[in-house]
């Protein structure tokens, strides 16, 4: 009798912290033993000149759900993990988002009843707050928290989201009391509504200009805001989908007076600019995301912060939303960059996108990718060692790469619901050829193995990215009044 259901031989295997060659052994859905000769399995793949990585974890993705408008996505959880699973990513992590009137709590059982049929991978839960009443604040959120939903979203911005900013400081007040982690959209939402007014005062509607009413400063500014508010309060937080050079200027800021700021970018910052929101008509509104691409110069900066730590994690943001009158256009030809439903698809190509431009261009090495895409995000949720790295004793979500394989990506490769991709035409260097999910082979010869609803619920524990400073920075002077006695 094999002492392990599956030995993966041969490979070089990758974690955020080191590049080694040897074989995996694998038993229960768990990593069980690394080293040279195991012996065999009951099943064994052989990875010879291929990478053994973790599995990726997706941990801004947007599935099933409704916007504030009350647009849709086009990916219920059954496509949108299927998409995922074949883009080497073996957890996400999308949004129980509340609208203003909802019970909190309803809401996660509704999205609960959504996930557990249709998952075919391992998911957790955010929380996003748009209506922080009393009984939410006093009662829901901190019970959701304590039952492992440990991290919840706010926004700056959007009539029907925005918090102000005494309320940001009511919610963050809570995250610093429980311990959660609180993931900030920063825009200004004021300077966003004045420039929109003029724009569609002057006839000014086509997609090109979503990328001027959403300007640089405006994110710059709230980010600045929000850094402010957690400081008020030394509560770390999260900036999230991070496009301009003024945001990541505060950021990195922040993080050298050695503050708790958490950064957070996606592929729509690496790969696309303004100037594809300005392709002729409407086709534009393929790109059309908040906040929007920028310029070469933004592009570049982003991938410094990559580079430099600036950034922990690199997201999907995938928000899904067809070219049509169900999504994108409601209004047809006529719809303008107001209406047009914000978000880009991207859940299957973040880990390709970035292996291919960033290890394969040498601008990122694989220890670098792997944390970047999977490991930083475990320990930032709270869901690490058991999942974000190879190690004994950890769940075997595992993508097996291989480095040279060639895709062209077009629309009909991909998985999602979504048809069509910003992404049309790049050619990409590697690219997952087995994923396996707690030690199941989830794809295989591209091909998918794992039914409907074999993806198991994680709850999330509090990390360590959430506690408090708590130590005499002289910039906390504030927040040590402020954290001690008005939390």
């Amino acid at each position: 009798m094999s002492d392990f259901d599956l030995v993966i031989c041969n490979g070089t295997v990758a974690t955020a912290a080191d590049t080694t060659a040897c074989d995996i052994g694998i038993k229960d859905g768990v990593v069980v033993t690394l080293g040279k000769n195991l012996g065999r399995g009951a099943r064994e793949i052989d990875a010879t000149k291929r990478l053994v990585l973790p599995g990726g974890i997706d941990s801004h993705c947007h599935i099933e759900q409704r916007s504030s408008a009350g647009v849709v996505c086009a990916d219920d959880f059954y496509s949108a993990t299927v998409s995922a699973a074949f883009g080497g990513t073996t957890t996400v992590i999308p949004f129980a988002a509340q609208h203003r009137g909802q019970s909190l709590r309803q809401v996660v059982e509704e999205y609960h009843a959504a996930a557990g049929p249709k998952a075919v991978i391992d998911y957790a839960f955010h929380l996003i707050i748009s209506d922080p009443s009393e009984q939410v604040m006093g009662q829901e959120l901190p019970a959701l928290i304590r039952d492992g939903y440990t991290s919840f979203k706010v926004y700056m911005t959007y009539d029907l989201l925005a918090l102000d900013d005494r309320q940001m400081l009511d919610v963050l007040s809570v995250a610093r009391r429980e311990g959660a982690l609180v993931m900030v959209h920063a825009e200004n939402h004021e300077m966003i509504k004045w420039l929109t007014s003029r724009l569609l005062d002057r006839g000014l509607g086509a997609p090109r200009y979503h990328a001027v009413s959403h300007a640089r400063l405006a994110e710059g500014e709230a980010t600045n805001r929000a850094v402010a508010l957690s400081q008020l309060l030394d509560v770390p937080i999260l900036l999230v989908h991070v496009s301009a050079c003024e945001a990541i200027e505060v950021i990195r800021n922040g993080q050298t007076r050695g503050l708790k700021i958490y950064g957070e970018t996606c592929p729509q910052y690496l790969f696309l600019t303004a100037d594809d929101l300005a392709r002729p008509g409407v086709e534009g509104a393929k790109f059309c995301c908040s906040p929007p691409p920028r310029d070469r110069a933004a592009q570049q900066a982003v991938w410094t912060g990559l580079q430099n730590g600036t950034f922990q994690v690199f997201s999907s943001d995938h928000a899904p939303y067809r070219f049509d009158g169900s999504g994108k256009l409601p209004r047809g030809d006529r719809t303008t960059f107001k209406e047009i439903a914000n978000g880009v698809p991207g859940i299957e190509l973040r880990l390709p996108l970035l292996f291919s431009e960033g290890v394969g261009q040498k601008r990122l090495d694989l220890n670098a990718f792997v944390a970047l895409t999977a490991t930083n995000h475990a320990k930032l949720y709270g869901l690490y060692p058991k999942k974000g790295t190879i190690a004994v004793g950890s769940d075997a979500d595992i993508a097996i790469w291989d480095p040279e394989r060639e895709t062209r990506i077009t629309a009909g490769i991909l998985h999602d619901n979504v048809g069509y991709t910003p992404y049309e035409g790049r050619r990409l260097r590697g690219w997952p050829v087995t994923v396996l999910s707690r030690g199941r082979i989830v794809v295989e010869d591209g091909k998918l193995s794992a039914p409907r609803g074999s993806g198991q619920f994680l709850p999330c524990a509090l990390s360590e990215a959430a506690k408090p400073l708590g130590v005499p920075v002289p910039e906390l002077a504030s927040a040590s009044v402020a954290g001690a006695v008005l939390v």
